[in-house]
């Protein structure tokens, strides 16, 4: 059986993590690295955004030619997009310092920066750093803890995961951290996710196995409905647990991706739990759909309502807005069979049935809406497909963050 550790994460065989300061914040991390003892596998999702930063479009040139990498180097604090030819110059050296000190080729180091738009990257204060860091460093453990610190920007905490499982009788770990906060709508937005294992994989089942599960997680949360210029997720695999390669559709596949998903969905829940400003995460359930892709739609358009976000935050029992905003999803639904339910710690409410209005007890909806954790339950009738999205609600305080952002 999987089991999900969020506390004492695991660090798969052959990995090494550092987060350090090198001053591109005030204070605090904010430079991170993860390196594989010999070349992995890798893959990698990134922003829909016509507008992307330099590391974006170089990574994804790097992992078409399908090589092994040695890892990636990521800053926050400044996203490096937006700052034309001399930005997408300092990403190169960004990836040619990290090579150095790691002794690899600079195109098998991939980057990742996430903070503020057009604004220059101090590079050298990043290779002075790097200089000055005892690499490899003995702690993985607390190596692994500064990472995620690092890649932080407005988040109040950090987001991490393991799932430990076998294949072929060989102890195999998936590890992953993620960082966003803000910026954050379908297909992805500011956020960045690391996923690291020592599973066997090639490239082609590595890469088949992180779209089927972004698709169902990273690119099922939104905070505001913006999406960011430097969005990525990518995964390691070197291979080290020495299983069987997975090159196929097996069963090994399947339990691999599996517990990648279990990693993903924790990382995409803590994304949405964390939202700026945010009081309460929310959880859209969409059931009974003619298609999968019509529950999505359903289940994206809800957590993305500003005004069901606001509803929320203010505690009201407004389920009108959430049937607004699935009646402008674009699903194909028949609205005389929808079914609205709010679920919490307290118990759950039915709020309206097959089209119509259902009297509700006042106190038991206000119990639950008071929990920091809401499930919004969206019951079809009209086929047997689901999905499920994750956001928040929309406080304050998120104006207040956001006015003050670059100031």
């Amino acid at each position: 059986m999987l089991k999900l550790d969020k506390d004492s994460v695991k660090i798969p065989e052959g990995f090494i993590f550092e987060g350090f300061y090198s001053g591109i914040k005030k204070d605090g991390m904010d430079t991170a690295l993860i390196v594989s003892s010999i070349p992995a596998a890798a893959a990698g999702m990134f922003t829909t955004n016509r507008v992307h930063a330099a590391c974006v479009s170089r990574n994804k040139k790097i992992l078409d030619k399908d090589q092994k990498v040695r890892g990636v180097i990521v800053n926050s604090g400044n996203a490096n997009a937006c700052t034309g030819h001399e930005g997408a110059e300092n990403n190169i050296l960004l990836a040619e310092y990290a090579a150095e000190l790691i002794g690899s080729q600079t195109e098998e180091i991939l980057t990742a920066s996430t903070g503020v738009i057009g604004v220059g990257l101090p590079i050298n204060k990043i290779k002075d750093s790097l200089n000055d860091l005892n690499f490899p460093i003995k702690n993985t453990q607390d190596g692994f803890l500064h990472s995620c610190k690092a890649i932080l920007t407005t988040d109040t905490y950090e987001k991490k995961a393991s799932v430990s499982l076998s294949i072929d009788g060989k102890k195999c770990t998936i590890t992953g951290m993620a960082k966003g906060s803000g910026m954050i709508h379908p297909n992805m937005a500011t956020m960045l996710s690391f996923i690291t294992t020592d599973i066997a994989i090639s490239s082609e089942m590595l890469s088949k196995a992180l779209r089927e599960t972004v698709e169902d997680t990273f690119n099922m949360i939104s905070v505001d409905g913006d999406t960011s210029t430097n969005d990525m997720v990518l995964i390691f695999a070197n291979g080290l647990a020495e299983n069987s390669e997975i090159k196929t559709t097996t069963p090994e596949y399947n339990l691999f991706i599996k517990a990648l998903r279990m990693v993903a969905v924790y990382l995409a829940k803590s994304i949405a739990a964390d939202g700026e400003g945010a009081t309460k995460l929310l959880e859209a359930e969409v059931t009974g759909a003619k298609s999968k892709i019509d529950a999505q739609k359903i289940a994206k358009s809800v957590i993305s309502s500003n005004l069901v976000k606001t509803a929320f935050f203010g505690m009201d029992p407004n389920w009108g807005r959430i049937l607004a905003a699935i009646g402008y999803s674009g699903a194909d639904f028949d609205p005389e069979g929808v079914s609205i339910y709010f679920q919490g710690a307290p118990g759950y409410s039915c709020l309206m049935n097959k089209g119509k209005p259902h009297d509700y007890d006042i106190d038991s909806v206000r119990g639950i809406l008071k929990e920091k954790n809401i499930i919004i339950t969206i019951a079809l009738s009209d086929g047997d497909a689901s999905a499920t999205a994750w956001g928040c609600d929309l406080s304050y305080d998120y104006v207040k963050i956001n006015a003050e952002y670059t100031t």
